[in-house]
């Protein structure tokens, strides 16, 4: 790497996804299980609110916490998902942005954070890009929440717990009284958990528990990303009660001096997003969820997951590592994602099932003679 270039940047390394598209840039028509975002688009009446944002000339920058109408929207959804009276709220660039700031404003070198393995790939390059250390807890192999693990790995460094339901890769839903587990051990060492709740509303066999229900010390990042299938938008929101108004001042400070406010226009569409009924795809996805995991039983282990769209399976046994089989299902023309660009361990792969029905059974049928290979 380059000399003039920071030491932090020596430790991230975005080589596993960027291996797999490499392979697979000759690919024609192929099986594409990789991307992870909705197969549908934005719902015309978002569309429509964007446009209308845009012609009525709400262009320019909104203050840093974000457009008060749309503010007052998202403290009325978090007060009735968590209860908390005044909960304090601010827009966000997306989850993602709202991850970045959580985790500049909280963590400083040496602090420890608690992340269930699997985790979402974000988690793990910021810590570390921040001097942190990322304490990894083993969710193998049923990928449910490891309560006895996470209350042995706490320590007097340990800043926060991050938990992530539904969970991407794996597509785990918690129940409410691995919920209630996880919190009472952060109440204990008065720890902050940060609640990753993205794909809350794929949701197929319970209701995903808000983690804010249950402890105050939660800083809840949600978002429209996926709901509303606005990925390129960039929308996302932040909120925490007032036993942490200093994070939140924090991250609106950094927020000032970084993405300085979400996109204006599409924070008036998010407002339409959050009156859009997105039960009838939620629905579609469950019914995509139960072709996929029928489609593969008996060819291969794997977990049923509970919610998003994503299915983390078990490489076959011929198969040294799940980097290998990757490798070989790509050259048969289906686009699948090592299981190491998420976990410590390189034992499965992730498919996600946001795919039209046709591709996936075009992808089971590939994948059906790999798993005999």
């Amino acid at each position: 790497m380059a000399d003039y270039l920071a030491q932090r940047t020596r430790k991230i390394d975005a080589s596993g996804i960027r291996k797999v598209f490499a392979l697979a840039d000759k690919l024609q028509n192929p099986v594409n299980f990789s991307i992870g975002q909705p197969d549908f688009d934005v719902p015309d009446p978002i569309k429509q609110a964007a446009v209308k944002a845009i012609l009525d000339g709400l262009n320019r920058y909104s203050p840093t916490s974000g457009d008060a109408r749309l503010l007052e929207k998202v403290r009325s959804k978090v007060r009735q998902e968590t209860g908390w009276e005044e909960p304090l709220c601010m827009i966000t660039s997306g989850v993602s942005g709202g991850l970045l700031l959580a985790f500049m404003a909280l963590v400083d070198p040496g602090d420890e954070v608690i992340l269930i393995d699997p985790y979402f790939v974000i988690y793990k390059h910021v810590v570390n890009l921040l001097g942190g250390k990322c304490v990894f807890v083993d969710s193998y192999p049923d990928f449910r929440l490891p309560v006895k693990k996470i209350a042995q790995a706490v320590t007097a460094r340990t800043k926060m717990i991050i938990l992530n339901s539904p969970a991407n890769p794996t597509g785990t839903v918690y129940t409410e009284d691995e919920v209630r587990a996880v919190t009472e051990i952060a109440r204990k060492h008065d720890l902050i958990i940060l609640s990753d709740e993205i794909y809350d509303v794929f949701s197929y066999d319970h209701s995903n528990p808000c983690v804010g229900r249950f402890y105050e010390k939660t800083l809840l990042l949600k978002g429209f990303s996926k709901s509303a299938a606005m990925t390129g938008w960039r929308m996302g929101y932040a909120a925490c009660t007032k036993a942490l108004a200093p994070l939140m001042e924090a991250m609106n400070m950094i927020q000032q001096y970084t993405f300085v406010c979400a996109p204006t226009p599409f924070q008036i569409a998010s407002i339409a997003a959050l009156e859009f009924d997105i039960r009838p795809y939620v629905e579609q996805y469950r019914q995509k969820r139960d072709r996929l995991v029928e489609g593969l039983k008996g060819y291969y282990h794997l977990e049923k997951p509970g919610g998003a769209f994503y299915l983390f399976v078990q490489k076959p046994d011929w198969a040294a590592s799940a980097t290998e089989f990757v490798k070989t299902a790509i050259e048969n023309n289906v686009l699948i994602i090592p299981g190491n660009v998420f976990s410590e361990k390189d034992t499965h792969f992730r498919i996600s099932y946001a795919a039209t029905e046709q591709t996936i059974d075009r992808g089971i049928e590939i994948l059906r003679q790999l798993a005999k290979r």
